[in-house]
């Protein structure tokens, strides 16, 4: 980089990433990831550069020309939808969303809280958002997950702590209708499951309902192509995320990416820094040959 120094960009007003904006309050102390960000800035010659967006404030292509090397750590900024009608209304939200203003938040009584809320999702995010619900006082809180107990990537213990908080976990069942009156969620209704001889999730036509004054969607999320596609440079992408080898390099000669943006990543915060690690290596080893 110019000047032997590291350069870091971040979109938001603070850093860390999903430690600091996607793990649920009740997990962590809340200025632990910025203790972490002190100690490591306190290594020296690191400058941070907040509220810059990579294809808003400049693209993949100024990045190249001014510096000697560029890591992407994107992470996942999508949410996928549930593709159903209505789904923009009063009562819908995003878990990850979510998850990210209570952790910002400095009065928790300002965020909205219903009394039934049903979560749509199996892994850590859906425990997270249904576990931190009824921390908030919702009354009835229930998880509706498209298989069965062993196919969801929430670990069984974060499962059995989420029920002894009171969530109820609903196994076989997918997203059918969304219930409104007068532009208000009002209920949800599910189609019963099973996986077909291919293992693919099908319905069965037999339905139940849900009443929810507040539904969370926590079914994944998806890289955004946009903040790189959209630069003249072309990186090789790989089941919809960058391609890179063994040591994190993409395939533009002076671009190395890591963390949940990457094909084959594990979306774990140990994997991303795992990715750092071996990128940060290649980029020494870029630096000091030429």
């Amino acid at each position: 980089m110019l000047g032997h120094s590291v350069i870091v960009f971040e979109a938001r007003d603070k850093l860390a990433g999903l430690n600091e904006y996607g793990i649920a309050a009740y997990k962590v102390n809340d200025d632990i990831a910025q203790r972490e960000v002190a100690y490591l800035l306190d290594i020296g010659g690191i400058e941070s550069r907040l509220n810059q967006s990579l294809s808003r404030d400049f693209s993949l292509a100024d990045l190249r020309a001014q510096y000697d090397a560029v890591f992407l750590g994107l992470g996942l900024a999508g949410v996928n939808a549930l593709g159903l009608e209505a789904e923009t209304v009063s009562g819908v939200y995003d878990a990850v969303d979510y998850i990210a203003k209570l952790r910002q938040a400095k009065d928790l009584s300002a965020l909205p809280v219903g009394r039934r809320v049903v979560v749509i999702g199996g892994g850590m995010t859906a425990i997270d958002i249904a576990s931190q619900a009824k921390r908030l006082g919702a009354e009835d809180v229930t998880i509706v997950y498209r298989r069965g107990a062993e196919h969801m990537s929430g670990s069984e213990k974060e499962q059995n702590w989420a029920q002894v908080s009171g969530v109820k976990i609903k196994h076989w069942g997918g997203p059918r209708r969304l219930m409104v009156d007068n532009g208000v969620l009002i209920g949800v209704e599910f189609e019963y499951t099973q996986l077909d001889e291919n293992g693919k999730v099908v319905a069965i036509g037999a339905t139940f309902t849900l009443t929810a004054d507040m539904l969370f969607k926590a079914i994944g999320q998806t890289f955004v192509k946009s903040a790189v596609t959209g630069s003249v440079d072309l990186l090789e992408l790989k089941n919809s995320r960058l391609s890179v080898d063994a040591d994190r390099k993409t395939s533009l000669a002076n671009v190395w990416a890591g963390g949940d943006c990457v094909a084959d990543g594990q979306d774990l915060t140990v994997a991303a820094v795992e990715d750092g690690k071996r990128a940060a290596q290649s980029i020494d080893r870029f630096l000091r040959t030429g």
